[in-house]
């Protein structure tokens, strides 16, 4: 009788400390003012601005889509990280408008960027989406599992809009954010996360047709099925709410309160919700990275837009506690504080 073999067991690896290494953005050329909006729906100025505090957004060209704008995010923040295409070992990207719904953008991503290396896969978690990526981006490294990943939110949500609609069309815009981590020498990195969603409340926003349960056909296409709906003053009372408790529950984790922040990014959604957040927290707005007047509401790629300005702009020093916090369908939300 042969004697059993010992059962082998993988090597313990310390976890590792996960910074962001590198940010980059990218918006498209057109710009698509309050004043063209009013050319197109029954709309003003005053009545955007005073709702949303949105008063431009942009508008990627016929022939730029979703991988387009993600990939040339993801070189600025390639080259500010200064690192090539084949030292990345996946890459993440968040988004509710693929180029396709398979192959994954990821994969077109990893094409346009020549990161044969890297694995791929896109994720669906709404406006919250690229905070998901950068907590599964923090897992993956702290685990020893990669040592870079490229996390990428990018959406051309002009292409979901529902331009009859003037209670949504005004809200959206397209473009992308990219950040690279990895593991830093003296770096603290992402120090607390919180993800959480509820699906009770997905009808609230959400894309009603296009997928196998409601697709699309010749006797529902003039429904506009496959285009946003919201329901706006669910939402933002759960988008406050929701954004509000994430925010608290990695304070706590950390130990910090809203003094020790250095900034604030917030998902960009409505003017609106920021103040209300802002006042609950006791914090002033000015300590809030707020660029939804530019660009709008662009889903995953809002909080990772602002944080490749905020970066570019010096608004993080290093040493800086910054809080990200989104809300989006689903329902999803999710936050994260890092030191910079």
């Amino acid at each position: 009788m042969n004697k059993p073999q010992p059962r082998q067991t993988r090597l313990y690896k310390a976890k590792r400390t996960v910074s962001i290494v590198g940010t980059g953005s990218y918006l498209p050329e057109r710009i698509l003012t309050n004043a063209d909006l009013a050319k197109i729906v029954d709309t003003n100025d005053e009545w955007i601005v005073s709702r949303t505090g949105i008063k431009t957004r942009r508008i990627a060209a016929a022939n730029e889509f979703t991988s387009d704008m993600a990939a040339k995010a993801a070189q600025a923040a390639m080259q500010q990280a200064d690192i090539t295409a084949d030292e990345i070992d996946l890459i993440i990207v968040a988004t509710i408008t693929p180029d396709t719904v398979f192959p994954s953008t990821a994969c077109t991503v990893q094409k346009k960027l020549g990161a044969k290396r890297a694995a791929c896969f896109d994720i669906v978690a709404a406006c919250a989406g690229f905070l998901h990526g950068l907590e599964i981006a923090n897992n993956f490294i702290a685990n020893h599992g990669c040592n870079t990943v490229l996390v990428i939110g990018a959406e051309r949500l002009s292409s979901i809009t529902d331009w009859s609609d003037r209670n949504t069309c005004v809200l959206f815009g397209d473009g992308a954010g990219a950040a690279v981590l990895r593991s830093r020498s003296g770096g603290h990195g992402i120090i607390a996360t919180h993800l959480g969603a509820d699906g009770d409340y997905g009808d609230i926003l959400a894309m009603p047709g296009g997928g196998c349960r409601n697709p699309i056909t010749k006797e529902n296409v003039d429904q506009r099925l496959n285009t946003i709906k919201m329901m706006g003053k669910e939402v933002y009372k759960q988008a406050v709410t929701s954004m509000l408790t994430a925010s608290n529950l990695v304070m706590e984790q950390s130990g910090l309160k809203p003094k020790d922040l250095a900034c604030i990014i917030p998902h960009q959604a409505n003017m609106r919700i920021i103040e209300a957040i802002a006042g609950r927290m006791g914090v002033p707005t000015t300590r809030f990275v707020i660029n939804l007047d530019k660009y709008g509401n662009t889903s995953a790629a809002a909080v990772a837009i602002a944080l490749d300005e905020a970066n570019r702009t010096g608004r993080m020093k290093l040493g800086d506690y910054v809080l990200l916090v989104a809300f989006g369908g689903g329902l999803t939300w999710a936050s994260l504080i890092v030191q910079w």
